[in-house]
């Protein structure tokens, strides 16, 4: 056994010593322990060869802790505590009501299917932890092919090889424009009436998928896109939007609620299509606690929308 786990003394040694020392009296704390008190004695005068110290000083009227047992006293109480809990800790954890887990989320996710989720996942498991971070979809495969996330919500560009997904959300887009906008008072858009519009969009290499779609959707028209900025993450986006430097596409699910300097209006024809999915490492089975939150996810999703 390596040495670092060789000790002279075990966990009785500790347990006999705290009773000692809460009671402060030798044949009490072995009433307590239902010890007998000369054999208690040698346990304790073992701990006290084992450490090299004095634990308690004794006199024929009462028994004191040295300063050594105060310090083995304030160590030893905690641990022994924390081995108490361990078995329903661990027989929580085991049953997936306790854990931690990282999760990440796109900006598409948080404005549509997340918070629901979230909601309903607190409310049943309020011992499991969660640790979200919002994270392109790029960044988020990386992260859970190498394990560093226990899930993520995501837009796939093309299969994903190691994991699993379930698919959340497939909208078309439409357009969110300033107010002041001059097509902001039509009802239903076409891209090509955009032309001259600029675009904000976000860096191709985040989600190449959905922005190759974005500039095939302009090339089915014959129309070269306008695009202003590059931002992200995608509250930025809608801010430009909101300041009047551009136009960006929009899932109609994520237009629910909009400040009033924007307005959302359907595309007819051409546009780009956004896909959600809730994306995990293949495994046999998944840990409880990643099982509990997928088991929510699949329940608070409503199925997802198809093209028309």
């Amino acid at each position: 056994m390596p040495r670092e786990y060789q000790f002279d003394y075990d966990l009785r040694h500790l347990v006999y010593f705290r009773e000692v020392a809460r009671q402060l009296h030798f044949r009490k704390a072995a009433e307590v322990l239902a010890v007998a008190q000369p054999a208690l004695s040698r346990q304790i005068a073992q701990l006290e060869v084992a450490l090299g110290v004095s634990l308690f000083t004794r006199s024929r009227r009462r028994v004191e802790l040295t300063p050594a047992g105060k310090a083995l006293l304030e160590r030893t109480d905690p641990l022994l505590r924390a081995l108490n809990g361990l078995p329903a800790e661990l027989r929580a954890l085991a049953g997936g009501e306790t854990g931690h887990l990282k999760v990440s989320f796109t900006g598409l996710a948080m404005a549509t299917v997340l918070p629901g989720i979230l909601r309903e996942f607190h409310r049943k498991f309020p011992g499991i932890r969660l640790e979200l971070s919002e994270s392109p979809t790029a960044v988020q495969l990386g992260a859970l092919q190498s394990g560093e996330l226990a899930c993520g919500f995501f837009h796939p560009d093309a299969s994903t090889p190691g994991l699993k997904t379930r698919l959340l959300l497939r909208e078309k887009n439409g357009v969110l424009l300033p107010a002041d906008h001059p097509l902001a008072s039509k009802s239903v858009l076409r891209l090509r009436e955009l032309a001259s519009t600029p675009f904000v969009l976000f860096p191709r290499a985040h989600n190449p998928g959905f922005y190759d779609r974005v500039l095939s959707a302009f090339s089915r028209i014959g129309v070269t896109p306008r695009i202003a900025e590059e931002v992200w993450p995608r509250a930025n986006g809608v801010g430009f939007v909101r300041a009047g430097i551009g136009a960006t596409f929009m899932c109609p699910s994520e237009a629910r609620h909009l400040p009033p300097e924007v307005v959302f209006r359907p595309l007819e024809g051409p546009t780009p299509e956004s896909r959600l999915v809730l994306g995990w490492k293949t495994v046999a089975k998944p840990e409880p606690a990643l099982a509990a939150f997928l088991s929510v996810a699949a329940a608070r999703s409503a199925p997802p929308k198809t093209p028309r």
